[in-house]
Formats: C-alpha cells, sequence, structure tokens
C-alpha cells in the first residue's frame, strides 16, 4: 500500500485527494472526484480515500467497488420495487379465500384472473416475499448498503477528525465562500471569534490559524438512515422464518377440541359456541348492500378456550391439556395468550355433522321406512348392521362431492360440505349385496334392479369457526429500524455541517467556509460575525465553476 506524504508532513493513505490535515490537493489524484476540471473542490467526503475509488485488482476489490456505487443501490431498490407492486396485483398465495372454489394455486389464479393470473402464478409472483430470489434481492440491498456506509462513513470521519485549523492557501482559495482582507487587527480577530462562540461554532486555534465549526452531527445522518433500513431489510428476511413469523389458518367446528397449527403442537382450542348475528334489513346504512348481496353480518365470534398441553416434553406421550384461557374471540377483538394471537377470520355455515338414513322397499310409494342408520361424518364406520338383519357397507365416502375433469367422483376438501356415499346393502340372509349412490339431490341405483333403496331421512349441521393464528416477533425490529431511519433523517435535515476558516496572511487574512447545505445560511453566520470590522466579506463564488 502506497502512502502519500503532504508537505505538511502528514502521511495520507493512497487514493487521497486532499490531505486530511491541511487539504492541499494531492497532485495525480484529482480526477478521483473531479477537481481536476473545475475551480472549486469537491468537499462531499473530504478528499478522503475511499477504498472502491482505489483498489481495483482483486475480485473482493472488484465486488467492493461495485456494490459501493449509488446507482447499483438505487437500481437494487427500484427493482424490488416493481416487484413488490406486481406481487400485490392478487392475492398471495396464503391469502387465497378459504372459501375459495379450489384454493390449489394452479387453479385458482387461472380460474380468478385469467390468463393473465395463470401467468402470475407459472412466474412464480403468487408466493412472492418468501421467495429465494426476492429474500436474495432484499440481502443484496443490504449488502449495498453496507459497503457503501462503510466505504464512506470511515474515511470520512477519519478526515474530519485528523483536520487542523491551519489549512493549506490552496485549500482555502478553491471553496465556494472565500475573501481576502489586506490589513486586519488582533481585536478584530478575537471579536470575530468570540462572535462565533456566540453563534455555537466551536473554536479551535493553532498558531493563529482558526477553524470555527459546529454542526459535524449531521453528516452522519445518511449513515444512521442506512443503519435503519438494514435494520429494517434484517426484518423483512427474519419474517419468511416460522421463528419470528406464523399466520397459519385452522377451522374449528362447535364442541371440537383441535390442535392450535404453528404451536409445535403444545396449544390447543375448543370451540364451545358459535354465535353470528345480522344487521337489520330496515336499517338504511345497510339495506342496498343486503340487497346486493343478503344479510350482512353484524358480528360472528366463537367462544374458545385455550389449552396449553403440559405432556410435551416426550414424544407420544398422552396429552395433558391445562385450560390457560376463555375468551369470547370476536372481529377486531383477537385472543391473546403466550405471544400468539387468534383473530376471527370467517366461518362455514351449515356444514354437515351426520346424517340419518332410512332404508325402504323401492316399489313403496309411501317409502315406509324398514330400518333406518346414523353415520358420523367425521369419523363414519364402515360397516353398520342394523336390528332387522340389514347389513350395510360404506364403499366410498366422499365429504365433499364432486365430479373431477375425467367425469369421475372426488372429493375436493375433507370437510362434509356435501357428502356422497357409495354404499353396499345387504338384505337380511343375503349374500349378494345391492349399490346405491346417494348424495345431496341425488340418489342412484346403480343397477336398477334393487329391491331396496337409501334415502335421507334427517341430518345435522353445525357451524364451523375460522381462526387466523398471527406471530409477528419482526414488529419490533420494523419500530426500531423505522424509528433509527427518522432520527437520520431529521438529524441530516435539520443541521448542517457549517466551517469557517481563519488563515493569517501577512497583516491581513484570509476567509474561507463551507457548509453541505443552505449556504445562505452560514453567509449570515459570517455577516454577523464580521459586522463592523475592516475583513471583507465573503464571496459566493458558485457561477464560477458553470
Amino acid at each position: 500500500m502506497n502512502k502519500i506524504k503532504c508537505e505538511c508532513g502528514h502521511v495520507n493513505p493512497e487514493g487521497t485527494v486532499l490531505c486530511e490535515a491541511c487539504g492541499k490537493p494531492i497532485e495525480g489524484n484529482q480526477h478521483i472526484d473531479g477537481n481536476d476540471k473545475k475551480l472549486l473542490l469537491n468537499m462531499r467526503y473530504e478528499g478522503s480515500a475511499r477504498r472502491s475509488q482505489t483498489y481495483r485488482k482483486s475480485i473482493i476489490d472488484k465486488v467492493w467497488s461495485f456494490f459501493s456505487s449509488v446507482k447499483v443501490g438505487v437500481w437494487l431498490i427500484v427493482i424490488a420495487l416493481v416487484a413488490s407492486m406486481i406481487g400485490t396485483l392478487f392475492p398471495q398465495q396464503q391469502f387465497i379465500p378459504q372459501n375459495a372454489e379450489s384454493r390449489d394455486p394452479a387453479v385458482y389464479y387461472e380460474a380468478q384472473f385469467g390468463i393473465i393470473g395463470k401467468i402470475y402464478y407459472e412466474l412464480g409472483f403468487h408466493e412472492m416475499y418468501s421467495s429465494w430470489w426476492y429474500l436474495l434481492l432484499l440481502g443484496l440491498i443490504g449488502v449495498s448498503l453496507v459497503i457503501c456506509s462503510l466505504d464512506r462513513f470511515i474515511p470520512l470521519y477519519k478526515a474530519l477528525k485528523i483536520q487542523k485549523p491551519k489549512r493549506h492557501e490552496t485549500f482555502l482559495n478553491r471553496q465556494r465562500l472565500y475573501s481576502e482582507t489586506e490589513a486586519v487587527s488582533e481585536t478584530e480577530i478575537e471579536q470575530v471569534k468570540e462572535r462565533l462562540r456566540k453563534q455555537r461554532y466551536k473554536i479551535t486555534e493553532q498558531n493563529g490559524h482558526i477553524l470555527a465549526e459546529k454542526g459535524r452531527f449531521s453528516r452522519w445522518g445518511p449513515y444512521v438512515n442506512h443503519i435503519g433500513l438494514i435494520i429494517i431489510l434484517l426484518a423483512a428476511i427474519l419474517r419468511s422464518t416460522p421463528i419470528m413469523f406464523t399466520d397459519e389458518y385452522v377451522w374449528v367446528r362447535e364442541g371440537e377440541t383441535t390442535v392450535i397449527p404453528g404451536t409445535k403442537g403444545e396449544y390447543y382450542i375448543e370451540n364451545k359456541k358459535f354465535y353470528v348475528d345480522y344487521h337489520n334489513p330496515e336499517d338504511e346504512r345497510f339495506k342496498d348492500a343486503i340487497e346486493q348481496s343478503g344479510m350482512v353480518e353484524s358480528n360472528f365470534q366463537t367462544d374458545a378456550v385455550i389449552y396449553k398441553d403440559t405432556n410435551t416434553g416426550l414424544p407420544g406421550a398422552e396429552s395433558e391439556l391445562e385450560k390457560i384461557l376463555e375468551y369470547p374471540i370476536r372481529m377486531n377483538q383477537p385472543a391473546k395468550f403466550d405471544g400468539y394471537t387468534l383473530y376471527q377470520s370467517g366461518y362455514q355455515p351449515n356444514e354437515f355433522s351426520s346424517m340419518t338414513f332410512k332404508i325402504h322397499e323401492t316399489d313403496d310409494e309411501d317409502a315406509t321406512a324398514v330400518d333406518s342408520f346414523t353415520v358420523d361424518l367425521f369419523e363414519p364406520e364402515s360397516e353398520y348392521i342394523l336390528d332387522n338383519g340389514f347389513r350395510i357397507e360404506m364403499e366410498q365416502y366422499y365429504p365433499d362431492y364432486y365430479l373431477d375433469d375425467d367425469g369421475e367422483p372426488a372429493s375436493e376438501t375433507n370437510f362434509p360440505r356435501n357428502p356422497a356415499f357409495v354404499f353396499l346393502v345387504y338384505p337380511p340372509e343375503s349374500s349378494s349385496p345391492e349399490v346405491s349412490f346417494i348424495g345431496i339431490g341425488r340418489n342412484v341405483d346403480a343397477t336398477g334392479e334393487n329391491e331396496y333403496k337409501i334415502g335421507i331421512q334427517d341430518f345435522e349441521t353445525h357451524f364451523v369457526s375460522g381462526l387466523t393464528l398471527r406471530v409477528d416477533r419482526t414488529l419490533i425490529f420494523f419500530g426500531l429500524g423505522a424509528a433509527i431511519f427518522m432520527i437520520g433523517v431529521i438529524q441530516g435535515m435539520y443541521w448542517q455541517h457549517r466551517r469557517v476558516w481563519i488563515h493569517p496572511k501577512n497583516n491581513g487574512l484570509l476567509l474561507a467556509a463551507h457548509t453541505n447545505k443552505n449556504w445562505f445560511g452560514l453567509s449570515k453566520d459570517i455577516e454577523k460575525a464580521i459586522e463592523k470590522t475592516n475583513i471583507k466579506m465573503v464571496e459566493d463564488r458558485q457561477e464560477l465553476d458553470k
């Protein structure tokens, strides 16, 4: 590594544009910040040696230089924003409605949104925010922010820390605000110093040379912003892990106790009772909505009991449930327990729980029951032996019956929303079964020669409550990152880094000043400091570089 020694005696690292101590331009390096083509110096990074502008030989140097570019960071952010916009066009896979005809994404997107939905699915945008390429994109943005910050912050911090009040004349006369006065008394200089102190400038002296500085901390505002953004990006990436974020949906029937998904089998929920209330059809506020889509719910709630399994230590051990919460879960009034939150998200009305069938003779016009049996639709038996000698075998059971593309019967879900059955009926003292297919609104004699027919005699229904379990441990990180980001915005927006250099020369002095923004405010500070003295007011020489 080649060191550069300035005439002031300070040794600068390779790639330095302006001496860290006295500010003298280093010959041969002025092209780095564009100073070779302009009168005024580029003071954005104090002429410090940045790695990205100095070393470009090894692979590491090239990677560092690539990610240190602001343009690269901006393009990565633009790509992420465009991808995020596309991802919001249609619901993500986890937000496909529970009551959709098919929750298979390959079917849902095309059925719901046509050819555009099919393209959306084929390109993988249906699960974009958890996809490897989107998380990689966020990671690359984070890498760009870290490298951009380190590439600029460390050299800038060192340069500002080393700076001395005595600056090279070339550095001073190439500042935007500059003046030269031929004759100045010591009294006037002391007067200027005192006035600058009253304006909260920190005064540093070296052999009669003066540096007045304030607001240096504002220079770190952009880097504080970067810290906040990096925390937000980390939170977004961590949100894809089940440890930090869980979003699960569970159906719970009235009277049922089931494990809550996403809790590793540790918590259970019991649906003691489900209620649904509707708005009054005569209420003018909801009359139009009721006419268009039917009754409108005013509230639906689940009277729930939350249990914790206290015997999860041994695999396969019998659960021992301990009640930890009893709570009526309503819309916008979730149940909270041990860091988890359960929201009332939906319900399924009139789901079948059991069906009672009667057996009667096919030719019996009054359909007088010979016998009957009841099927529990959640735990159906394979065989039913009746008192009068009939034996019924359940050959097939379709909880949610439909015909597939090949015209074959199938079940769309495991929930008994549209149950259908294939029964084998063995009459008394008969070894040959009669085949019957029966469902809601359908009763088919497979052979057309059955002596006995099965019909639906009665059924029981219940409500099914749809609950969403959500755990989001990343919110605190999003909040922390946003707060830090806003601190950086305020830090860099409402304060400015202002410096005034007073350089004695013969019997007069050179006066130069610089700020990162608000040049008018700095000029007013200098005007107040030199008021009623012979020191010439600084001239704004911005036009000289145009």
